[in-house]
């Protein structure tokens, strides 16, 4: 593996991205934008109905955003003028054959210059509809290895995937792929296609149900994800449409460089285009918000166990030294991006850290009173959350439907409000109960080895920094990333 300079590599080239206004691949854009502007195209695939819609939609959940204020300090008046020179919202699909691009012509356009697919489209849901998962996270990867094939020019093929699709297993997970028809639990008959006749066959079952509601086949679809997952060894919908998408563009990318990236969890950024940037609650920021705002009574987790957390800047600048790294190199590459072997970090001091930055800057509730934190209770097992939750909740839901005032008060709401909320409860922590316990850690050979080629070049090397091992996990969460999540997360 050689590396050339990463600013001369993205000079004049064209790149498609998917998936275009998520989180990743808003910083992703950004990135490109701002530290090479000279930059050919960018064709930014936007869920939307037509050309005018995919730019109204780039303008508001991008540009609009925080995220760009560097590059509308450096550009004023003229950064609409450079992004319509530069950037070309395309109105389109994953899910659809050439990508859901109705114009004939902007398509050819597309495969006469594209050089890199970028795909980060995707539903990260962990409890999503099944066949909504598999059509965006498996065929949709499908449908852009497709389209890049087409592409006269193309270089690379760069897929984001998750660390996560390894399972539940504990240990090293390796940066290898996986193949076709491979269970995680070596059960047999695992079949993409099966899979899609299995969804036809239960979405024709519910809607011949008269009985059947919109609530009750959206719920009838999550739980048959969870179940195929679970008998093949993967613990959601999530991971394991995500895992049949890596082993189908393996299959079929033929002489298509082709490089899977696999984030950990991905958290607000490091450094660029400043510190702390994040959008919507994330992961482990669930658990922040309800703890800032006095609203967690316990935290559920062995304080011990490694979670494996990385800066969005920090996969960004990954993805864009990997393009450099295996442009015309008809091979698949993956990578681990994530700290948990670099640099580990342990759920405790997670807690720590939270304990720390909210007690020395408490959240300002409506009333305009400081929220009051404390080092709560930490239920180290799923035998303790189940003990304490049985006591606190579902006890007194027994008997002649008895609530008490402080299960009312906890719940906020009317007996079948209650009960609703706790099944809805015991769902969420089912489906993070991997993560929670975790057991696994992530090799990142491949990513040190391609830093220790960025670092010979001093100037890039401080653009495109990646490695985990600089990260003071105390000093980042206290003063970057949870005042980041104050900021733009927290309402």
């Amino acid at each position: 593996m050689e590396l050339g300079s990463v600013l001369e590599f993205l000079s004049d080239k064209t790149i498609l991205v998917t998936g275009a206004t998520g989180f990743l691949a808003k910083i992703f854009v950004e990135k490109i934008l701002r530290v090479q502007p000279k930059v050919n195209k960018l064709y930014l695939l936007v869920r939307a109905t037509d050309t005018k819609s995919a730019l109204q939609r780039f303008n508001t959940e991008a540009v609009a955003k925080d995220l760009f204020k560097v590059l509308k300090e450096k550009y004023g008046t003229n950064l609409q003028s450079f992004l319509s020179e530069k950037v070309i919202p395309v109105a389109g699909d994953i899910t659809c054959e050439n990508l859901g691009v109705k114009d004939s012509n902007l398509i050819e356009e597309m495969w006469q210059n594209i050089d890199v697919v970028v795909n980060v489209a995707a539903t990260t849901n962990f409890d999503e509809r099944y066949d909504i998962a598999l059509a965006l996270n498996t065929f949709g990867a499908k449908n852009v290895l497709n389209f890049a094939a087409k592409c006269v020019n193309i270089k690379l093929l760069l897929h984001v995937s998750t660390a996560y699709v390894s399972g539940e297993k504990p240990g090293v997970m390796l940066e290898t792929p996986y193949h076709l028809g491979e269970a995680l639990n070596q059960a047999p008959e695992l079949d993409i296609n099966t899979e899609k006749k299995i969804i036809e066959e239960k979405l024709k079952e519910l809607s011949s149900d008269e009985t059947s509601t919109d609530k009750s086949i959206t719920l009838a679809m999550k739980d048959l994800g969870i179940q195929r997952a679970n008998k093949f060894g993967w613990p959601n919908t999530y991971v394991f449409t995500k895992a049949l998408g890596e082993m189908i563009l393996g299959h079929l990318k033929g002489n298509m460089p082709l490089v899977i990236l696999r984030p950990t969890i991905i958290t607000s950024t490091y450094k660029e285009p400043f510190p702390g940037w994040i959008e919507g609650i994330r992961t482990i920021d669930s658990l922040a918000v309800g703890y800032g705002k006095g609203r967690l009574a316990c935290f559920l987790g062995d304080p011990e166990s490694v979670i494996d957390v990385i800066p969005a800047d920090m996969v960004v600048n990954a993805m864009i030294t990997t393009m450099v790294a295996h442009a015309n190199q008809p091979c698949e590459t993956i990578y681990h991006v994530g700290s948990s072997v670099s640099n580990p970090l342990k759920y405790k001091s997670i807690q720590e850290s939270g304990y720390n930055y909210f007690s020395r800057h408490p959240w300002i509730n409506k009333d305009g009173k400081p929220i009051i934190v404390g080092k709560i209770k930490v239920l180290n097992s799923m035998e303790s959350f189940q003990r304490y939750f049985s006591l606190r909740y579902l006890l007194p839901l027994q008997g002649l439907h008895i609530v008490n005032s402080a299960t009312c008060h906890a719940f906020n709401g009317t007996y079948s409000d209650i009960k609703r909320k706790i099944s809805f409860v015991l769902r969420v922590v089912e489906l993070y109960k991997p993560y929670l316990f975790s057991k696994s850690v992530y090799d990142d050979t491949n990513s040190q080895k391609l830093w220790q080629l960025v670092r010979q070049n001093d100037a890039e090397a401080n653009m495109f920094y990646f490695n985990p091992k600089t990260i003071k996990w105390d000093v980042y969460f206290e003063h970057i990333h949870l005042p980041g999540a104050v900021k733009h997360v927290f309402k």
